[in-house]
């Protein structure tokens, strides 16, 4: 308990900090709030009036105070560019863009385990060349390159999956997994290659352990030896590695949900920048970072969960 107490702590300390650097950044990028809004013929007066109404001319500690108390009782403003409350348009777009995260894990750890798992068991041997030059060209090949190969291939050439597209997951599940598996493999054939080698290495360091030798003198079968006592212990780290590339997966969604036309929260950071939308662009930021901590928060108290012989301190 005084783990997770130190632990949310450190979260909203950090946030507090990202909150001041995005407000401080926000405000030095070029465009005028109020010139966006009556557009650029606007008479100055008029405009000076609404920059009076809207706080613009306030001291900018006043104007933080103003944003962070409203992000706080959750009136996130309205959006300049979409012309509606910024709360709930965030909402739909952070439950769409998890569903892309939660897919792309879930393809990664599938493949990643197996293919570490067996590099491991067979070191310096063909099967280990074969997994590292498999993890290469995953780490070499960007995601969006993989993107526009995995288009061409299934949604323009076999016609299986749609190009592009989004399908709300609250309305059509289904619907919503078929838009998001492309977006969602093009991100985990790069996130697989980080996790196959952390598990290789991982169990690299586990198979040579006393007690793996002490399983197989027993005479018990190498699957169990291997799936049954090296890969739980093995797990942890690859699961820590797993959890802080949730935000390497938030930096990648922007680039690759613009690819698919998928409506998600990085298809709406990029509009949100694209356009100069403010107040959009400070609550998705803050969104984002809020939801990358919490989740390796959640992947550190599950390892405990895991293995009961970590301390958490």
């Amino acid at each position: 308990m005084v783990y997770l107490v130190n632990r949310l702590l450190s979260v909203a300390l950090t946030l507090f900090l990202i909150s001041i650097v995005t407000f401080g950044i926000t405000n030095i990028l070029p465009g005028d709030v109020a010139m966006m809004i009556m557009g650029t013929q606007s008479n100055p007066e008029a405009l000076e009036g609404l920059r009076e109404s809207l706080g613009l001319n306030d001291p900018l500690l006043v104007q933080y105070g103003r944003w962070m108390g409203g992000m706080l009782s959750g009136n996130w403003g309205e959006s300049l560019l979409f012309n509606e409350p910024i709360a709930p348009l965030i909402s739909q777009k952070v439950l769409a863009s998890g569903l892309i995260v939660v897919l792309t894990m879930l393809m990664a750890l599938v493949l990643a385990i197996p293919l570490g798992v067996w590099a491991a068991r067979h070191r310096d041997r063909w099967q280990d060349t074969t997994s590292s030059t498999v993890a290469l060209l995953g780490l070499s090949m960007p995601d969006f390159f993989i993107g526009i190969m995995l288009i061409l291939l299934f949604a323009a050439g076999l016609g299986w999956l749609p190009s592009s597209g989004f399908v709300d997951p609250t309305a059509d599940l289904l619907g919503a997994v078929r838009h998001a598996f492309l977006p969602s493999l093009a991100l985990a054939l790069g996130l697989m290659a980080h996790l196959t080698r952390m598990t290789r290495s991982a169990m690299m360091g586990i198979l040579n352990q006393e007690f793996i030798r002490v399983a197989r003198a027993k005479g018990l079968p190498e699957r169990t030896v291997v799936w049954g006592y090296a890969l739980p212990n093995a797990i942890g780290p690859v699961m820590t590695v797993a959890g802080l590339q949730i935000g390497y997966l938030f930096g990648s969604i922007i680039v690759i949900e613009s690819l698919f036309s998928y409506t998600g929260m990085g298809w709406l950071t990029y509009q949100a920048l694209l356009n100069r939308d403010i107040p959009l662009i400070q609550s998705t930021i803050f969104v984002i970072a809020a939801v990358v901590m919490l989740v390796n928060l959640a992947v550190d108290l599950l390892y405990r969960a895991i293995d009961p012989r970590i301390r958490l301190g």
